[in-house]
């Protein structure tokens, strides 16, 4: 189907809800309509799979199933007929409560295809949330019923199925909403407030049963309600016109900060405890107290997690931020801060054990002259390459910095000057692109402070360079004034 013809069945659909508002009440029509509607949504969606690549059709199919469940659930209803035992749940139940289920594995399908791991963050934000309005729906709609001994046990457990099942596909959906990523694909969304919109539906009943039991006997209540199924099962037929799903796991696992909106849902949610149990306080009865106790230190529990990952998070990229300020960005090495910060450190370590040091300054040759020919672009790509290829010729323990533009330093341990100047000249055989370096060494005399020993070794590569470059000169020894 076109762009065009979705729009075009679109407005058919929400004409024919119009239509169904507009009709007067108490019509033998009403559920035949509402199944006529049903059924062309159910043929639109399978007619959309076409556009969903086969790997992908899963979620869509067990959508496809929960509509057919409902449909087939309003024929007993049609005929006024109960199909099964009088003392326990009729057909008409049973139907209604397998399209939770189906709806179920379709989001569980599409969360994963969203995501390749979990999202924890997401899934704890789910639960807080669910818990909350849980809270209020053990209130108002499952405590209620099992309290009432007047009614057969299996119908009382039927009833509470009800709120239960859209509890769990409250979590589910804001699982999918969290986890459909910064690309914000349209199909996971409109699922998201497709089923939503249903879940409020649902709670609309039960408001309106227990603020004045009256309200949900009108007729005009029972459409507007039917109305609202009508119009989000259609947003979720529309979203197979948009089939894209699959994310590339962009964010997967990671712990995604709070919004402010996000945080404002999250409040409200804790807010459901206190504000059940002073609501009960000053009807005066407080009937649900284990209960409030109970979904209080879960909500609590649920909340110290979030703050605990939130917490990690931070520390991790304050440990990153710390790492990048002391990386050089164009290479990878240890960048001149780093250097300056942890060089005087190791000689203290070094005077200590009595650790030979010996210092290089390394230098690119005509490397100005190289920018200016080729280009800045290839002027650092050829400092990344000679970082590589000298560090993969140092032993493990050597350390090579990037002092600052075409200029490196190198801490050779362990080793005298004579075996350090072998090993810079083995680095000569290995810079990239057929260009040389200068080189100016100073060993350690465990006296000198870093900067001075900085000094003499810049000295012997200034040296270096005045005898023509592409050459390693080692420094005098340190003048000592007795």
């Amino acid at each position: 189907m076109t762009r065009r013809g979705w729009q075009l069945y679109a407005a058919v659909v929400v004409a024919a809800v119009v239509v169904y508002l507009a009709a007067p009440g108490g019509q033998a029509w009403e559920t035949s309509f509402q199944i006529g509607v049903q059924v062309t949504l159910i043929a639109g969606l399978l007619a959309g799979l076409r556009r969903v690549p086969a790997g992908d059709r899963a979620p869509w199919l067990f959508f496809a199933l929960g509509l057919t469940c409902t449909t087939l659930a309003t024929l007993p209803l049609q005929v006024g007929a109960d199909w099964l035992a009088a003392d326990g749940p009729d057909l008409a139940d049973l139907l209604f409560l397998a399209f939770y289920p189906a709806v179920a594995t379709g989001l569980a399908l599409m969360i994963r295809q969203s995501r390749r791991r979990t999202d924890w963050a997401a899934l704890v934000d789910a639960f807080t949330v669910t818990a909350g309005i849980g809270l209020l729906a053990w209130s108002y709609a499952i405590a209620p019923v099992l309290r009432d001994e007047s009614t057969a046990l299996v119908t009382r457990l039927v009833t509470c199925a009800y709120p239960l099942a859209d509890l769990v596909l409250l979590a589910m959906t804001i699982l999918l909403a969290r986890s459909n990523g910064r690309e914000g694909r349209r199909a996971p969304l409109m699922v998201a407030v497709a089923i939503g919109g249903y879940l409020a539906g649902d709670c609309a009943w039960v408001v309106l049963r227990h603020v004045n039991e009256g309200w949900a006997d009108f007729w005009w209540t029972a459409r507007l309600i039917n109305a609202d199924y009508l119009l989000c099962l259609l947003v979720l037929t529309l979203a197979v016109a948009w089939p894209r799903v699959r994310g590339d796991g962009d964010g997967a696992g990671a712990v995604h900060h709070l919004s402010r909106r996000q945080l404002a849902v999250l409040t409200l949610a804790m807010l459901m405890s206190p504000t059940l149990l002073i609501t009960q306080q000053l009807t005066g009865e407080i009937v649900d107290g284990l209960a409030i106790g109970i979904g209080s230190a879960i909500m609590f529990l649920l909340v110290m997690v979030r703050f605990t990952q939130l917490l990690k998070q931070a520390e991790r990229q304050a440990a990153l931020v710390r790492e990048l300020s002391r990386r050089d960005e164009l290479t990878g090495l240890h960048n001149r801060r780093s250097w300056n910060e942890e060089f005087p450190v190791f000689l203290a370590r070094a005077r200590t054990e009595n650790i030979p040091v010996v210092v290089g300054m390394i230098d690119l040759d005509h490397f100005k002259a190289f920018n200016d020919t080729y280009g800045h672009p290839a002027g650092d790509r050829l400092l990344r390459e000679a970082a590589q290829a000298w560090g993969e010729q140092l032993r493990a323990y050597d350390v090579l910095a990037r002092y600052g533009g075409e200029e490196f330093v190198v801490l050779l341990t362990g080793s005298p000057a004579t075996e350090a100047v072998t090993a810079i000249e083995r680095l000569r055989d290995v810079t990239p692109q057929n260009q040389t370096f200068s080189a100016g060494l100073a060993e350690w005399d465990q006296q000198e402070t870093p900067d001075e020993l900085i000094a003499r070794a810049d000295v012997a590569l200034y040296a270096a360079k005045a005898a023509g470059r592409n050459r390693v000169c080692l420094a005098e020894e340190p003048v000592r004034v007795s």
